[in-house]
Protein backbone atom coordinates (compact mmCIF):
# COMPACT_ATOMS: atom_id res chain seq x y z
CA UNK A 1 0.00 0.00 0.00
CA UNK A 2 1.27 3.49 -0.88
CA UNK A 3 2.29 5.65 2.04
CA UNK A 4 0.39 8.73 3.17
CA UNK A 5 2.50 11.27 1.26
CA UNK A 6 1.52 9.59 -2.05
CA UNK A 7 -2.15 9.91 -1.15
CA UNK A 8 -1.63 13.58 -0.29
CA UNK A 9 -0.26 14.19 -3.79
CA UNK A 10 -3.31 12.48 -5.28
CA UNK A 11 -5.59 14.53 -3.02
CA UNK A 12 -4.06 17.84 -4.10
CA UNK A 13 -4.31 16.83 -7.76
CA UNK A 14 -7.97 15.98 -7.16
CA UNK A 15 -8.93 19.27 -5.50
CA UNK A 16 -6.99 21.15 -8.16
CA UNK A 17 -8.51 19.48 -11.20
CA UNK A 18 -11.99 18.39 -10.15
CA UNK A 19 -12.88 21.02 -7.56
CA UNK A 20 -11.51 24.00 -9.47
CA UNK A 21 -10.09 25.62 -6.33
CA UNK A 22 -7.72 28.58 -6.39
CA UNK A 23 -3.97 28.03 -6.14
CA UNK A 24 -3.91 29.63 -2.69
CA UNK A 25 -6.61 27.27 -1.41
CA UNK A 26 -4.79 24.24 -2.81
CA UNK A 27 -1.56 25.42 -1.18
CA UNK A 28 -3.39 25.84 2.14
CA UNK A 29 -4.73 22.27 1.88
CA UNK A 30 -1.21 21.07 1.13
CA UNK A 31 0.26 22.83 4.17
CA UNK A 32 -2.47 21.65 6.50
CA UNK A 33 -2.41 18.01 5.42
CA UNK A 34 1.39 18.11 5.32
CA UNK A 35 1.29 19.19 8.97
CA UNK A 36 -0.99 16.26 9.74
CA UNK A 37 1.40 13.92 7.93
CA UNK A 38 4.33 15.22 9.99
CA UNK A 39 2.36 14.59 13.18
CA UNK A 40 1.65 11.01 12.08
CA UNK A 41 5.28 10.39 11.18
CA UNK A 42 6.31 11.44 14.68
CA UNK A 43 3.91 8.72 15.86
CA UNK A 44 5.58 6.28 13.43
CA UNK A 45 2.42 6.08 11.31
CA UNK A 46 3.26 6.04 7.62
CA UNK A 47 0.34 4.22 6.00
CA UNK A 48 -3.44 4.63 5.98
CA UNK A 49 -4.13 1.20 7.41
CA UNK A 50 -2.61 2.32 10.72
CA UNK A 51 -4.93 5.30 11.12
CA UNK A 52 -7.16 4.97 14.17
CA UNK A 53 -9.77 7.29 15.75
CA UNK A 54 -7.56 7.94 18.78
CA UNK A 55 -4.92 9.46 16.48
CA UNK A 56 -7.44 12.05 15.33
CA UNK A 57 -8.18 12.97 18.94
CA UNK A 58 -4.46 13.20 19.67
CA UNK A 59 -3.98 15.45 16.66
CA UNK A 60 -6.79 17.78 17.80
CA UNK A 61 -5.20 17.98 21.24
CA UNK A 62 -1.85 18.71 19.61
CA UNK A 63 -3.36 21.58 17.56
CA UNK A 64 -5.07 23.03 20.62
CA UNK A 65 -1.76 23.17 22.46
CA UNK A 66 -0.28 25.24 19.61
CA UNK A 67 -2.72 28.08 20.39
CA UNK A 68 -3.53 28.80 16.75
CA UNK A 69 -5.87 31.64 15.88
CA UNK A 70 -9.44 30.37 15.64
CA UNK A 71 -9.49 30.90 11.87
CA UNK A 72 -6.30 28.85 11.38
CA UNK A 73 -7.54 26.07 13.65
CA UNK A 74 -10.87 25.97 11.81
CA UNK A 75 -9.15 25.82 8.42
CA UNK A 76 -6.92 22.92 9.52
CA UNK A 77 -9.96 20.94 10.70
CA UNK A 78 -11.80 21.61 7.46
CA UNK A 79 -8.73 20.53 5.46
CA UNK A 80 -8.61 17.29 7.44
CA UNK A 81 -12.33 16.63 6.81
CA UNK A 82 -11.96 17.26 3.07
CA UNK A 83 -8.92 14.96 2.95
CA UNK A 84 -10.76 12.09 4.64
CA UNK A 85 -13.79 12.62 2.45
CA UNK A 86 -11.47 12.15 -0.55
CA UNK A 87 -9.92 9.01 0.97
CA UNK A 88 -13.37 7.51 1.58
CA UNK A 89 -14.54 8.42 -1.92
CA UNK A 90 -11.49 6.71 -3.42
CA UNK A 91 -12.05 3.69 -1.13
CA UNK A 92 -8.61 4.16 0.39
CA UNK A 93 -10.06 3.94 3.88
CA UNK A 94 -13.05 1.97 5.18
CA UNK A 95 -14.47 4.82 7.24
CA UNK A 96 -14.20 8.59 7.53
CA UNK A 97 -12.53 9.15 10.91
CA UNK A 98 -13.52 12.83 10.94
CA UNK A 99 -17.30 12.40 10.75
CA UNK A 100 -17.61 13.26 14.44
CA UNK A 101 -16.03 16.67 13.81
CA UNK A 102 -18.39 19.56 13.20
CA UNK A 103 -17.11 22.14 10.74
CA UNK A 104 -15.88 24.92 13.01
CA UNK A 105 -17.70 28.24 12.96
CA UNK A 106 -15.02 30.81 12.21
CA UNK A 107 -16.91 34.05 11.88
CA UNK A 108 -16.75 34.84 15.57
CA UNK A 109 -13.09 35.45 14.86
CA UNK A 110 -12.55 39.19 14.46
CA UNK A 111 -9.49 39.99 12.32
CA UNK A 112 -6.91 42.56 13.31
CA UNK A 113 -7.58 46.07 11.99
CA UNK A 114 -5.25 49.05 11.84
CA UNK A 115 -6.23 52.50 13.00
CA UNK A 116 -6.14 55.40 10.52
CA UNK A 117 -2.98 56.65 12.20
CA UNK A 118 -1.27 53.25 11.90
CA UNK A 119 -2.14 53.07 8.20
CA UNK A 120 -0.63 56.53 7.64
CA UNK A 121 2.52 55.56 9.56
CA UNK A 122 2.94 52.41 7.47
CA UNK A 123 2.39 54.20 4.16
CA UNK A 124 4.90 56.92 5.08
CA UNK A 125 7.81 54.53 5.73
CA UNK A 126 8.88 53.44 2.18
CA UNK A 127 11.64 55.54 0.62
CA UNK A 128 10.08 56.47 -2.72
CA UNK A 129 13.38 57.80 -4.10
CA UNK A 130 14.49 54.23 -4.86
CA UNK A 131 13.00 51.41 -6.92
CA UNK A 132 12.08 49.07 -4.05
CA UNK A 133 10.63 51.82 -1.88
CA UNK A 134 8.53 53.28 -4.71
CA UNK A 135 7.27 49.80 -5.62
CA UNK A 136 6.42 48.90 -2.03
CA UNK A 137 4.68 52.24 -1.47
CA UNK A 138 2.52 51.59 -4.55
CA UNK A 139 1.71 48.06 -3.36
CA UNK A 140 0.62 49.20 0.10
CA UNK A 141 -1.41 52.08 -1.31
CA UNK A 142 -3.24 49.66 -3.62
CA UNK A 143 -3.90 47.15 -0.83
CA UNK A 144 -5.43 49.80 1.40
CA UNK A 145 -7.20 51.73 -1.39
CA UNK A 146 -8.91 48.67 -2.88
CA UNK A 147 -8.92 45.89 -0.28
CA UNK A 148 -7.59 43.36 -2.77
CA UNK A 149 -5.60 40.33 -1.62
CA UNK A 150 -1.80 40.20 -1.80
CA UNK A 151 -2.01 37.41 -4.40
CA UNK A 152 -4.33 39.58 -6.51
CA UNK A 153 -1.95 42.54 -6.25
CA UNK A 154 0.98 40.36 -7.33
CA UNK A 155 -0.92 39.36 -10.49
CA UNK A 156 -1.91 42.86 -11.62
CA UNK A 157 -0.57 43.78 -15.04
CA UNK A 158 0.20 47.35 -16.05
CA UNK A 159 -2.62 47.31 -18.58
CA UNK A 160 -5.06 46.30 -15.82
CA UNK A 161 -4.74 49.76 -14.23
CA UNK A 162 -6.68 52.83 -15.33
CA UNK A 163 -7.10 56.22 -13.66
CA UNK A 164 -10.26 55.06 -11.91
CA UNK A 165 -10.30 51.25 -11.75
CA UNK A 166 -8.07 48.20 -11.58
CA UNK A 167 -8.98 44.86 -13.07
CA UNK A 168 -8.55 42.07 -10.52
CA UNK A 169 -8.63 38.31 -10.96
CA UNK A 170 -9.75 36.76 -7.69
CA UNK A 171 -10.43 33.27 -6.41
CA UNK A 172 -11.42 30.86 -9.14
CA UNK A 173 -10.02 33.39 -11.67
CA UNK A 174 -13.16 35.49 -11.34
CA UNK A 175 -12.68 38.96 -12.78
CA UNK A 176 -13.89 42.14 -11.08
CA UNK A 177 -13.32 45.88 -11.44
CA UNK A 178 -12.37 47.70 -8.25
CA UNK A 179 -12.34 51.52 -7.95
CA UNK A 180 -9.04 53.08 -6.91
CA UNK A 181 -8.29 56.47 -5.36
CA UNK A 182 -5.94 59.24 -6.41
CA UNK A 183 -3.28 58.59 -3.76
CA UNK A 184 -2.84 55.00 -4.94
CA UNK A 185 -2.80 56.10 -8.59
CA UNK A 186 -0.19 58.76 -7.80
CA UNK A 187 2.00 56.15 -6.08
CA UNK A 188 1.69 53.83 -9.10
CA UNK A 189 2.48 56.68 -11.52
CA UNK A 190 5.57 57.66 -9.52
CA UNK A 191 6.78 54.06 -9.56
CA UNK A 192 6.13 53.61 -13.28
CA UNK A 193 7.49 56.96 -14.49
CA UNK A 194 10.67 56.90 -12.44
CA UNK A 195 11.56 53.22 -12.24
CA UNK A 196 9.64 51.24 -14.86
CA UNK A 197 8.77 51.39 -18.49
CA UNK A 198 5.11 50.94 -19.29
CA UNK A 199 4.05 47.83 -21.13
CA UNK A 200 1.82 44.79 -20.77
CA UNK A 201 3.90 43.01 -18.13
CA UNK A 202 3.20 42.56 -14.45
CA UNK A 203 2.98 45.80 -12.50
CA UNK A 204 5.03 44.76 -9.49
CA UNK A 205 8.39 43.16 -10.19
CA UNK A 206 11.79 42.68 -8.61
CA UNK A 207 14.88 44.66 -9.61
CA UNK A 208 15.48 41.92 -12.17
CA UNK A 209 11.99 42.57 -13.56
CA UNK A 210 10.72 39.20 -12.39
CA UNK A 211 7.16 38.96 -11.10
CA UNK A 212 6.92 39.11 -7.30
CA UNK A 213 4.56 36.90 -5.29
CA UNK A 214 2.38 37.28 -2.20
CA UNK A 215 5.15 35.95 0.06
CA UNK A 216 7.41 38.85 -0.90
CA UNK A 217 4.57 41.31 -0.24
CA UNK A 218 4.03 39.68 3.17
CA UNK A 219 7.72 39.93 4.02
CA UNK A 220 7.97 43.56 2.91
CA UNK A 221 4.98 44.70 4.95
CA UNK A 222 6.43 43.00 8.05
CA UNK A 223 9.66 44.98 7.60
CA UNK A 224 7.89 48.31 7.20
CA UNK A 225 5.48 47.68 10.10
CA UNK A 226 8.49 47.15 12.37
CA UNK A 227 10.12 50.35 11.10
CA UNK A 228 6.87 52.22 11.66
CA UNK A 229 6.77 51.04 15.27
CA UNK A 230 3.38 49.36 14.88
CA UNK A 231 3.09 46.95 17.80
CA UNK A 232 0.58 44.49 16.43
CA UNK A 233 0.69 41.64 13.95
CA UNK A 234 0.48 43.19 10.49
CA UNK A 235 0.07 41.37 7.18
CA UNK A 236 -1.28 42.27 3.72
CA UNK A 237 -4.62 40.90 4.86
CA UNK A 238 -4.62 43.41 7.73
CA UNK A 239 -4.79 46.20 5.13
CA UNK A 240 -7.70 44.36 3.47
CA UNK A 241 -9.54 44.15 6.79
CA UNK A 242 -8.75 47.79 7.52
CA UNK A 243 -10.04 48.87 4.11
CA UNK A 244 -13.39 47.17 4.66
CA UNK A 245 -13.78 48.31 8.26
CA UNK A 246 -12.90 51.94 7.55
CA UNK A 247 -15.35 52.05 4.63
CA UNK A 248 -18.09 50.64 6.83
CA UNK A 249 -17.33 53.10 9.62
CA UNK A 250 -17.71 55.95 7.14
CA UNK A 251 -21.12 54.81 5.91
CA UNK A 252 -20.39 52.57 2.92
CA UNK A 253 -23.05 50.01 2.01
CA UNK A 254 -22.15 46.44 2.97
CA UNK A 255 -23.12 45.17 -0.51
CA UNK A 256 -20.68 47.56 -2.18
CA UNK A 257 -17.91 46.39 0.14
CA UNK A 258 -18.83 42.80 -0.71
CA UNK A 259 -18.42 43.52 -4.43
CA UNK A 260 -15.07 45.24 -3.96
CA UNK A 261 -13.70 42.45 -1.77
CA UNK A 262 -14.93 39.78 -4.18
CA UNK A 263 -16.93 37.89 -1.55
CA UNK A 264 -19.53 35.52 -2.95
CA UNK A 265 -21.50 35.38 0.30
CA UNK A 266 -22.61 38.53 2.14
CA UNK A 267 -22.17 36.69 5.46
CA UNK A 268 -18.41 36.75 4.87
CA UNK A 269 -18.47 40.53 4.53
CA UNK A 270 -20.88 40.89 7.44
CA UNK A 271 -18.18 40.10 10.00
CA UNK A 272 -16.83 43.61 9.43
CA UNK A 273 -19.93 44.97 11.17
CA UNK A 274 -18.68 43.17 14.28
CA UNK A 275 -15.35 44.98 14.02
CA UNK A 276 -17.01 48.33 13.45
CA UNK A 277 -19.29 47.85 16.47
CA UNK A 278 -16.29 46.90 18.58
CA UNK A 279 -14.46 50.09 17.62
CA UNK A 280 -17.57 52.22 18.21
CA UNK A 281 -17.86 50.80 21.72
CA UNK A 282 -14.18 51.51 22.41
CA UNK A 283 -14.56 55.07 21.13
CA UNK A 284 -17.65 55.60 23.30
CA UNK A 285 -15.90 54.40 26.45
CA UNK A 286 -12.81 56.47 25.68
CA UNK A 287 -14.38 59.77 24.70
CA UNK A 288 -17.84 60.03 26.27
CA UNK A 289 -17.84 62.12 29.47
CA UNK A 290 -20.18 59.64 31.19
CA UNK A 291 -19.50 56.21 29.63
Amino acid sequence: MADIKDHISSFLAYVGSEKGLSINTIEAYGRDIGFFKKFLEEKNVFSLNRLKPDLIFQYLSFLKQKNYASSSFARMIISLKVFFKFLKKEKLVLEDLTLFLDSPKTWNFIPSVMTYKEVEKLLDVPDVSCFIGARDKAIFEILYATGIRASEAANIKILHVSDEFIKVFGKGKKERLVPIGKKAINAIDHYLVNFRKEGDGFLFVSKNFKKINRIIIYQRIKIYAKKAGINKKISPHTLRHSFATHLLENGADLRLIQDMLGHEDISTTDRYTQISQKFLKQAFVRFHPRP
